[in-house]
């Protein structure tokens, strides 16, 4: 991607390079076109970065200054407006500012006023997927915000997914992040249910095989459930995305649902499995390590 009036590389501001971010960061760095910088609170995660021509910053403002795009994938609303407000002064007004981390439905308005303010043309764009597809650029990105920063927007999420939603409605009142919540209810109702089958084989001296065996196939079955599965079964939880961030997310979940009057039971039981799996120590690890909190102890039948 160049700029269209001057045939220069777009300078795209990569604010957060953790699991998602680095993903990103890393495509972007290698398509055609984008010069980018990175910064993360933690410099070590960005530095791998260097290798494919990103200069790593040491700060927010060292990486916005002068850039065409912002990007922002941090953990929460907090820690987007708090990278927001140190790069400030750096700004370029009317550079695109792409906010894609999950901030939840009443996150984005402060982030929308925050861009008015910096002059910022502000697209509010939550990604679907998690490790893998972010590092295949493979994510779905749902999109709400500025028409005038539409072109640059799609340029960029070309480089990082393979299908951008671009939903109705200013993004100020959060169509998109509305939206994350819908689909990740959804993701944590599977990672749980997974957790929890696998769990209650185990406990009933049923080979959690035979589960998966049952129900392969059929309209039962699915991708995630087999994906989480063997990671269970494997007992090994790299994170693609992680306990804490999706006990994070199911406070959002329901958050927003008690404001919008609607009960959300398994988001909240799911969010209460991912705070015990946290407190037993897996906060770091994949989400499917809710998995052990269907155990009093945390430990399994077979490591008792």
């Amino acid at each position: 991607m160049t700029d269209d009036t001057t045939g220069a590389p777009t300078t795209v501001a990569v604010l957060g390079t953790g699991i998602m971010g680095f993903a990103m960061a890393r495509n972007l760095a290698r398509a055609d076109g984008f010069e980018v910088r990175a910064w993360n609170r933690t410099r070590a995660k960005a530095e791998p970065l260097a290798a494919d021509g990103a200069r790593v910053a040491d700060t927010p403002a060292e990486a916005v200054e002068g850039a065409d795009v912002v990007l922002t994938m941090l953990y929460d609303g907090p820690s987007v407006r708090e990278a927001i407000g140190q790069a400030a002064g750096a700004l370029r007004e009317g550079a695109v500012w792409l906010q894609m981390s999950t901030v939840g439905a009443d996150g984005v308005g402060p982030l929308a006023r925050a861009a008015v303010q910096h002059g910022l043309l502000f697209v509010d764009a939550p990604v679907l997927g998690t490790k893998e597809p972010a590092e295949q650029g493979k994510l779905t990105v749902l999109a709400a915000g500025d028409p005038a920063a539409r072109t640059s927007a799609d340029r960029v999420f070309d480089a990082i997914g393979q299908r951008t939603v671009w939903l109705a409605g200013d993004a100020a009142d959060g169509p998109a992040s509305r939206l994350k919540l819908v689909v990740n209810s959804w993701v944590l109702a599977l990672i749980n249910a997974t957790g929890e089958s696998v769990a209650l084989a185990q406990g009933l001296g049923v080979d959690p095989r035979y589960f998966l065996d049952a129900v392969a196939g059929g309209p039962l079955d699915a991708g995630y459930l087999r994906a989480k599965a063997e990671t269970i079964l494997a007992g090994d939880f790299p994170p693609s995305f992680a306990v804490s961030a999706a006990r994070k997310d199911a406070g959002l979940i329901a958050a927003a649902a008690r404001e919008a009057g609607v009960r959300v039971d398994l988001a909240e039981a799911a969010g209460e499995r991912l705070r015990r799996a946290e407190e037993q120590g897996h906060g770091a690890e994949d989400a499917s390590a809710a998995y052990f909190a269907s155990f009093p102890d945390g430990a399994p039948p077979a490591a008792r």
